[in-house]
């Protein structure tokens, strides 16, 4: 498969027969190469409810007719606006026709907000997601803190390709995320959730060469890795 980084915490997969996005969050993002007329996606993975992760799944899934994966209270509120939806929940895993989606723990929120009427939906856990297609496991952390049992997630995954926050403010720092990249034991990690607003400036290539091993990769916006 072909994983590909469109700034921010924006993942696309590509398998033999469907084309995956993660949090797609287009609009508002300047640093994402993307436009959410231009996505074609069959289904689109979310791990939490804020706008800069849900972003623009409800365009690109009636656009698309596409399948949205996201935490039970996500997905219920997105399904109340016609989307097509399945619903996981934290612990849980499910064989899909392209792939295995296990949702993970993240310690973080998950909300909704509603800026015009100053409001704040809640939509339950956020997650991270463990994506399996074809015995490649990419683990794409969401947002988070460091947590200790992110060492139980690479105990029990061979994970081959990680997606780790380093932005800080919101989500782990590159401090943080460092320790995280030991204890998930990926084979590459790509910093992400960097750099798109001011709080959360940080040089995601010092964080990758601070990494043992050369496991550190900064994927550029637009740039794809073939697992």
């Amino acid at each position: 498969m072909k994983v590909s980084f469109h700034g921010h915490s924006v993942v696309a997969v590509e398998t033999k027969s469907h084309r995956i996005i993660i949090d797609p969050f287009l609009t508002g993002n300047n640093l994402t190469d993307l436009k959410p007329d231009d996505v074609k996606a069959d289904v689109i993975l979310l791990t939490h409810g804020h706008n800069d992760h849900v972003g623009d799944t409800e365009l690109i899934a009636k656009n698309n007719d596409a399948l949205v994966i996201a935490p039970n209270e996500l997905a219920v509120y997105l399904g109340w606006k016609g989307i097509k939806v399945h619903p996981l929940h934290i612990g849980g895993g499910r064989e899909f026709d392209f792939g295995k989606v296990k949702l993970t723990q993240a310690f973080h929120g998950s909300a909704v907000t509603d800026e015009e009427n100053k409001e704040i939906i809640y939509t339950g856990m956020p997650a991270g997601i463990l994506l399996t297609v074809d015995d490649k496991t990419v683990y794409h952390a969401g947002d988070t803190g460091l947590f200790s049992d992110l060492k139980l997630i690479g105990e029990l995954n061979s994970i081959d390709l990680a997606f780790l926050p380093i932005g800080d403010n919101f989500t782990m720092g590159p401090d943080d995320a460092k320790i995280a990249a030991e204890w998930v034991r990926a084979k590459r990690v790509v910093p992400i959730h960097y750099n798109t607003f001011p709080p959360i400036k940080q040089d995601p290539y010092a964080f990758a060469e601070s990494l043992p091993g050369g496991v550190g990769k900064v994927m550029e916006v637009g740039d794809s890795i073939e697992l």
